[in-house]
């Protein structure tokens, strides 16, 4: 029989390449969106059908992680067999500026979807996944970190997101909920926020090489990350909602970078072989053809606690959920700056439009 699916966060990369992979499968989705003044669904419009003509597969509905009397009408009125709750204040930096909101959405919200799974008496229907983040291992205690890996929070942002993770292994012990965490290492896509630093990273390089900026600044060059492509992790929470017991599970390549290799393989792309000279806040990334400054540090993008490095181990996903990913780290960036190679052209004509 046909799957319903109801998704949140629908509107972010994840939702969107999310969106698509049901979409394919056969599924009926909703989409959980946050109301705005201004457009938000750029990532999903390709997948949007008019509701008055025909019998659409793809719906938005308003909704928000903040309100607990809307979530219960949504999960009301679509039936869902399956709930991916990706919605979140995901960016950690931010995370510092509004811990408040970044616990009310990323801690309560899960807990009031659950709430509402179990209020609506749907636990033997419904099966829900936790986004969950590698971000919980924080001040890591080994390297890799994998499912059994004791969690070392290090910001808001991680605060919040050990206790949705908690929660939901509560919800599944107490009620018998399919519910289950997956653990995601950092994965990115042309479709990653642009304030993210891997997106902010492949805008700038894209830019510099039209001569639309001058330099890109930068945090911590030596933070080492897990980054892989995000088409291929939404297979993988698809995947864990599928087994017959629900379970937590660590997505990752197994291969870890530092920021500054990320941006050396970006200019790489365009062309450009990064140089670098200086120590610190002082260091600085030189075109090794002209000598001119492409990469500055900027002490403002440290974060006060920092996670110096993530390294997943997926091992059990690999064995369990037949789970590997697909595209490597060069293949990633390669395809991110390429994008924002034909979009940042683009956005320059639309704002020269309203000059």
């Amino acid at each position: 029989m046909e799957k319903r699916a109801l998704i949140t966060g629908v509107t972010g990369q994840d939702g969107a390449y999310l969106t698509e992979f049901l979409l394919k499968k056969g599924y009926r989705v909703w989409g959980i969106k946050r109301r705005s003044s201004s457009f938000n669904t750029g990532r999903v419009d390709a997948f949007y059908q008019d509701p008055h003509i025909g019998d659409p597969l793809f719906r938005l509905v308003h909704g928000d992680m903040t309100d607990a009397t809307n979530l219960i009408r949504v999960v009301q009125d679509v039936q869902p067999d399956e709930i991916y709750n990706l919605a979140a204040q995901s960016h950690v930096q931010v995370s510092f500026e509004t811990p408040e909101y970044t616990a009310n959405a990323d801690a309560l919200g899960p807990l009031r979807l659950l709430e509402a799974i179990r209020i609506l008496r749907l636990q033997d229907k419904v099966r829900f996944y936790q986004a969950s983040t590698s971000e919980l291992y924080g001040k890591v205690a080994e390297v890799p970190q994998s499912e059994t890996t004791p969690f070392y929070p290090r910001s808001p942002y991680a605060a919040a997101k050990i206790y949705a993770y908690w929660i939901t292994v509560n919800y599944r012990e107490a009620y018998g909920m399919h519910a289950s965490n997956g653990i995601l290492f950092n994965h990115e896509s042309p479709l990653r926020g642009e304030t993210f630093v891997t997106r902010k990273i492949t805008r700038a390089v894209a830019a510099i090489s039209q001569g639309l900026q001058d330099r890109l600044f930068l945090g911590n060059l030596n933070a080492k990350r897990d980054w892989g492509h995000a088409r291929d992790y939404v297979a993988g929470m698809w995947a864990m909602v599928q087994q017959d017991r629900p379970g937590d599970y660590v997505l990752a390549t197994g291969e870890t970078h530092t920021v500054r290799e990320f941006a050396e393989a970006a200019f790489a792309a365009a062309n450009y072989r990064i140089v670098w000279e200086g120590e610190g806040v002082q260091e600085r990334g030189l075109d090794a053809k002209t000598g001119r400054t492409l990469v500055e540090v900027d002490p403002d993008y440290f974060r006060p606690t920092e996670v110096d490095i993530l390294l997943g181990d997926a091992s059990k996903a690999r064995a369990a959920l037949g789970w590997r990913p697909a595209v490597s780290f060069n293949e990633l960036v390669k395809e991110m700056v390429a994008a924002d190679m034909k979009a940042v052209p683009l956005e320059r004509e639309r704002v020269e439009r309203h000059v």
